[in-house]
């Protein structure tokens, strides 16, 4: 018997952190940035460039997906309410959310399944490490680069990335 197959990035089933379905079908042709997130790291203030690489490339066909986890140290231990608050009090984070979820183990989500065998620049490949590991996902649901936790979003390897896969 074989393993099941892991879906593709756009056909992967996941909710939105406000509920229902986040429909990663509505990607398709756009370029991503998945970016496992949490509200009490050393970390967090990541969200303001991320927010600022939302609004730089919004309108030509790019995304980021900030995809709350609590598996490192408890860092996002909030309800799908409070993170929301959150990140728009805090950060005015505009981009989407999703439903927090398990990047690593066994209950690990298949989002993230899809995603872990991508080696990043120095070769790192498997579990997330920490909170805000980022995947630059290309307009056709492969993943076109993996970035570190401590690589600021705003790096100009991270934007070279992004750009490279721009869809317009």
């Amino acid at each position: 018997m074989s393993a099941p197959s892991t879906p593709a990035f756009h056909d992967v089933r996941i909710d939105a952190l406000t509920g229902g379905p986040a429909d990663l079908a509505r990607y398709r042709g756009k370029a991503v940035l998945v970016v496992n997130v949490a509200s009490r790291c050393g970390l967090t203030p990541q969200y303001a460039a991320l927010e600022k690489l939302q609004q730089r490339y919004a309108d030509r066909g790019f995304t980021v997906l900030g995809v709350p986890c609590n598996q490192f140290m408890g860092q996002e231990p909030g309800s799908a309410d409070e993170i929301a608050t959150f990140c728009s009090a805090t950060y005015g984070v505009t981009f989407p959310l999703t439903e927090k979820i398990d990047v690593n183990g066994e209950q690990r989500h298949p989002l993230y399944a899809g995603l872990v065998d991508t080696p990043d620049a120095e070769g790192h490949t498997g579990d997330i490490r920490w909170n805000f590991e980022k995947f630059v996902i290309a307009p056709d649901g492969t993943v076109a680069a993996r970035f570190g936790p401590r690589t600021e979003p705003d790096a100009p390897e991270v934007t070279a990335a992004i750009e490279a896969v721009l869809p317009a």
